[in-house]
């Protein structure tokens, strides 16, 4: 007797509308039973958590909305004379502390330097400084969490007490300490230091990610045949644990943007002249009450840049998380 496709249910395939089968390894969607649609089948499209996620966010006004805030910061930063044609170091004191006018739609500062050119240009520092302490906290911190989660051992041990050590350090008392001594004029001790205090908390989150996605059956299934730990890592945990690193990254951009500006503020970051927005909300300051148009308008940028970059990471952790679907 021939036997029967089975629906997944384990009961016999009848002929009814949008039934589901089983034939040779992979689900199939039954068309209806008539002449037009006997003996057709519609193989069902597989989609992955990304994919699902994708569709997600473009669906979402808060990704969409937020990534057009970032991606004109992105684009400002690379192309900032597109808008600001000027020079954000031409000041002229006799200006100073002017209000907004013709050509200047921001005003000038306590040096006579117009508000919006350095408003518009400030924003490559510190997105550059953002991106790069993100990328290399995202890398040192996964490599070193990713280990010692997969291996565990003494090393797992040692990290994690390492670890223990940075997150005890105060952040800002930190950078007071450690970037007061620097003399570079560059953005790289500030983004050496960020690395420094950052590396812990992504390495803790690769390590609880790691650890839980090695115990999956495909996982351990590659073991058994054989696979070298390099190819379990890369191409079976790390495609699978990345996404909580992802989230992470993504908010940790905006925290690092108004580090940057905090560490500018208080003199022991970024130095003049680069043009950063925390150095011209420290250089406002003072002059808050004669011209607060100059201390309004980059710290309203920086403001802007920050909650972006958190709803950015609050709308990839709603669509990542299998939990909220």
């Amino acid at each position: 007797m021939p036997e029967q496709p089975y629906d997944l249910d384990g009961a016999l395939a009848g002929g009814g509308a949008g039934e589901l089968a089983v034939s040779g390894g992979t689900v199939q969607e039954r068309a209806p039973a008539g002449p037009e649609g006997a003996g057709a089948e519609t193989r069902a499209e597989p989609r992955s958590l990304w994919s699902d996620a994708w569709r997600d966010l473009r669906r979402n006004p808060v990704f969409v909305v937020s990534a057009l805030v970032i991606l004109f910061l992105v684009l400002i930063s690379l192309w900032p004379s597109l808008i600001a044609p000027g020079s954000p170091l031409r000041c002229d004191l006799a200006k100073a502390q002017e209000g907004p006018g013709p050509g200047h739609p921001f005003g000038f500062d306590g040096q006579g330097c117009d508000v919006y050119t350095r408003t518009v240009h400030g924003a490559r520092t510190s997105v550059t400084v953002g991106v790069l302490a993100t990328l290399g906290v995202a890398v040192l911190g996964s490599v070193l969490g990713g280990l010692a989660g997969y291996f565990g051992g003494f090393g797992d041990a040692v990290l994690s007490r390492i670890g223990d050590v940075f997150f005890a350090i105060p952040v800002v008392l930190g950078g007071l300490v450690l970037l007061s001594v620097m003399t570079s004029d560059t953005v790289w001790p500030v983004i050496g230091f960020m690395v420094l205090l950052g590396w812990p908390q992504i390495s803790r989150i690769a390590r609880g990610s790691v650890i839980t996605t090695r115990q999956n059956d495909y996982v351990q299934a590659a073991r058994a045949l054989g696979a070298s730990h390099s190819r379990v890592l890369l191409r079976h945990i790390a495609p699978n644990a990345v996404a909580p690193l992802i989230v992470v990254a993504t908010i940790a951009l905006g925290t690092y943007i108004a580090l940057e500006a905090t560490l500018s503020y208080l003199g022991v970051g970024l130095k003049p002249p680069t043009v950063s927005w925390g150095i011209d909300i420290s250089a406002a300051s003072p002059y808050v009450r004669n011209a607060p148009h100059a201390l309004l308008w980059p710290s309203g940028a920086l403001a802007v840049t920050v909650f972006a970059f958190i709803m950015l990471g609050d709308a990839v952790r709603d669509a990542l998380d299998p939990k909220l679907r």
